[in-house]
C-alpha cells in the first residue's frame, strides 16, 4: 500500500506534517480530513524520495543489536512509536535516516512488517514475516527477542570466520608487497650486472629477468587481466551461480558444507519455533542457506512435504545423520529441539574445519614464500659463480 506525504494545518493554525497510508490519492485526502488536518500538499512516497538509503546488507553487523534494543524497549513497556523514536536519536547516518523513516510509516498507519517490507535488502524475509506473526499474536516483543538472539548467533559464526582469516590475509598482504619490490625495484639493478657480462645466463637467472621485465614494462596488462579476471568471475556468480555453488561443496575436507547445514538447521527450526508453517518455514530457510544448490534441494523438499511425506525422507543430498536426527525430532515431536542441537554439532564441526584449515594454510604460506626467496637468491648465485669461474 503506497504512502503518502502530506504538509499542512491544524484548526488552530499551527503547521503540521506527517506519513499516511493509502490506496490512492483521494483515500489519503480523505484520511488526512479525518484527522481535522487542512492539506497543504500531498505527495506519493517514491524510492527517489529515499535514494540516500544504500542497498544491500552493508551494515549488517546492527542489525542484532538494534533489534535487541527494540525488544528491550518494548518488553519494558515502552510504546512502539516512542521505542523506533528513542533508536532513532540513538543511532547516526544510515540507520538514524532508516528509523526515522520507518517510524513516519507506522505513524501514517502502517505496521512494523509492512514499514519494514520497503527495505527487503536490509531486513530478510524471515525478519519481516516473524515481525508480521508477532504483530499478529500479540508478541512482537518476544518474536524480536528471539529474532535477536537468531541474528546474534549468525554473526557470531561469520565473526569466527573473519577473525581466523585475518593473519593470513596479512601473510599473503605482506609477501605479495615485498616480492612486488624485489621483483620492481632490486632485481633490474642486478640484472644489469648479469647483462653486461655477456655470458649465457643459466635458465633460472633468465625466468627471473623475463618475470620482473613483465612487472617493471607490462605491469599495466597484469592489472587488465587482473581485473577481467575477477569481472568474469563476477559475471559467472551471477548467471551461473550454481556452478560456483556445486564447486564450494566439493571443496577438499567438506569445509563449508557444515556451514551450510548449521544454517539450514538453525534457520528451520527457528521458524518453526517462531509458529510459522513448515512449508513456509522451508521456504525461508533455503533462502538463507546461501549455496543455491543446497536452496534447490530444500525447495524441491519443500513440494515432496506439501504432498505429505516426511521432511527426513524428502531432503536429497543431505547428511545422513542430520537426516536420521529430524527423523527422530519428527517422531517424538521434538523436531525443534533436534535442530538447534544439530546445528549446534554443524557449528562447532564447522569452526573445527577452519582451525584445521588455518593450521595447515600457514605453514604453506610459509613454504611458498620461502620458495619464493629460494628461487630469487638461487637465480642471482648462479651467475656470480659462473662469473667467478670466469675470472679464475
Amino acid at each position: 500500500m503506497p504512502i503518502f506525504h502530506y504538509k499542512g494545518y491544524k484548526k488552530d493554525g499551527s503547521p503540521v506534517a506527517g506519513t499516511i497510508e493509502a490506496d490512492g490519492l483521494q483515500d489519503a485526502l480523505s484520511g488526512i480530513r479525518e484527522r481535522e488536518i487542512f492539506t497543504k500538499e500531498v505527495r506519493e512516497h517514491t524510492s527517489r524520495g529515499r535514494r540516500w538509503l544504500p542497498s544491500g546488507d552493508h551494515d549488517a553487523a546492527l542489525l542484532p543489536p538494534l533489534t535487541r534494543q527494540l525488544s528491550t524497549l518494548l518488553v519494558s513497556g515502552v510504546p512502539l512509536m516512542e521505542a523506533l523514536r528513542s533508536l532513532s536519536e540513538e543511532h547516526k547516518g544510515f540507520w538514524k535516516g532508516l528509523l526515522v523513516d520507518i517510524r513516519e510509516r507506522v505513524s501514517g498507519g502502517a505496521s512494523l512488517s509492512r514499514a519494514l517490507e520497503g527495505y527487503r535488502s536490509i531486513f530478510p524475509g524471515f525478519y519481516i514475516t516473524l515481525v508480521a506473526a508477532g504483530e499478529q499474536s500479540g508478541t512482537l516483543d518476544k518474536v524480536l527477542d528471539r529474532l535477536a538472539d537468531f541474528l546474534e548467533k549468525q554473526s557470531s559464526v561469520r565473526s569466527k570466520v573473519r577473525i581466523a582469516l585475518i593473519y593470513p590475509a596479512f601473510m599473503a598482504g605482506v609477501g605479495f608487497a615485498v616480492l612486488s619490490f624485489l621483483f620492481a625495484f632490486v632485481i633490474p639493478k642486478i640484472v644489469r650486472i648479469f647483462e653486461s657480462s655477456k655470458s649465457a645466463l643459466p635458465f633460472v637467472t633468465q625466468i627471473l629477468i623475463f618475470l620482473s621485465n613483465l612487472l617493471v614494462h607490462y605491469w599495466w596488462v597484469l592489472a587488465v587481466a587482473a581485473l577481467a579476471f575477477a569481472a568474469g568471475v563476477r559475471e559467472i556468480r551471477r548467471k551461473r551461480r550454481d556452478l560456483i555453488d556445486a564447486a564450494k561443496l566439493r571443496l577438499p575436507g567438506n569445509l563449508v558444507q557444515s556451514l551450510y547445514y548449521a544454517r539450514f538447521a538453525r534457520t528451520l527450526g527457528f521458524l518453526l519455533e517462531g509458529g510459522l508453517p513448515m512449508l513456509r518455514a522451508l521456504e525461508l530457510s533455503a533462502k538463507s542457506v546461501g549455496n543455491a544448490v543446497l536452496e534447490g534441494r530444500i525447495s524441491g523438499a519443500a513440494k515432496r512435504v506439501a504432498e505429505g511425506a516426511r521432511l527426513s525422507s524428502s531432503l536429497e543430498g543431505f547428511p545422513p545423520v542430520l537426516l536420521q536426527l529430524i527423523a527422530t525430532g519428527e517422531k517424538g515431536g521434538r523436531l525443534i529441539e533436534v535442530l538447534g542441537k544439530a546445528a549446534d554439532s554443524y557449528e562447532e564441526e564447522f569452526g573445527r574445519k577452519v582451525q584445521q584449515a588455518l593450521s595447515l594454510l600457514e605453514p604453506a604460506m610459509i613454504l611458498l614464500m620461502g620458495l619464493a626467496v629460494g628461487f630469487i637468491v638461487l637465480a642471482v648465485l648462479l651467475p656470480l659463480f659462473q662469473l667467478n669461474q670466469l675470472v679464475k
